[in-house]
């Protein structure tokens, strides 16, 4: 979708550009630092053009979950599909990945940081279009498939080692950061130590 710049000049991309600016400036400034000057002097933009295609950060902020959660969201729906095979901390892991590279995990903080976007995400919500724990359903459904296939003990509660999972990974992001040199591999050794508990013994 082109989108047009105050003078009619056509801006390739001009909403992904704002995306990805946004989720940087959030990156190294945290939800404080998320203003529309900083996101449009980020995207190499004029900060009017935000405001001339979004109502207020809110309405811009909401847009911008709710494409990010469109796209985990298709990435961790095949996550069910490979229960059987491979390896289950690798399948796990790249769950995980999924939703680090969506920045799903940050910008779900980032909603409850600033609770004034929710109200942009009503209808998102209600209609299910936009759903704060798809990432944990899809990891319960995984691991609740790994049981019909013999890989997960079948009196393991799937609802918790998801909930630990995503939790872990929030926690992980919150403390470490994004871009910590060591996050997969503590992410990587807490599902370890969370599968192993529940394989069964041979």
């Amino acid at each position: 979708m082109l989108l047009m710049s105050p003078r009619g000049v056509a801006i390739p991309d001009l909403r992904q550009q704002l995306f990805n600016a946004a989720e940087r400036v959030l990156q190294e400034k945290g939800p404080a630092g998320l203003t529309g000057r900083a996101i449009t002097k980020e995207a190499g933009c004029a900060t009017g053009l935000l405001y001339n295609h979004f109502a207020d950060l809110d309405t811009f902020l909401a847009a911008l979950l709710l494409d990010r959660a469109g796209r985990a969201g298709t990435g961790m729906a095949r996550l069910p599909g490979r229960a059987g095979t491979g390896d289950v901390v690798d399948n796990l892991m790249d769950g995980i990945e999924v939703l680090f590279a969506g920045n799903l995990l940050a910008l779900a903080g980032l909603a409850m940081a600033r609770p004034s976007i929710i109200s942009h995400l009503g209808e998102a919500l209600a209609d299910g279009t936009l759903e704060m724990d798809a990432g944990e359903r899809a990891f319960a459904a995984y691991l609740r498939a790994e049981q019909e296939h013999g890989r997960i003990v079948a009196d393991a509660d799937a609802e918790a080692l998801a909930l630990a999972l995503v939790g872990a990974a929030h926690q992980l992001l919150l403390t470490r950061g994004p871009h910590a040199t060591d996050l997969r591999d503590r992410m990587r050794r807490t599902a370890t130590a969370l599968i192993d508990r529940v394989t069964p013994q041979t």
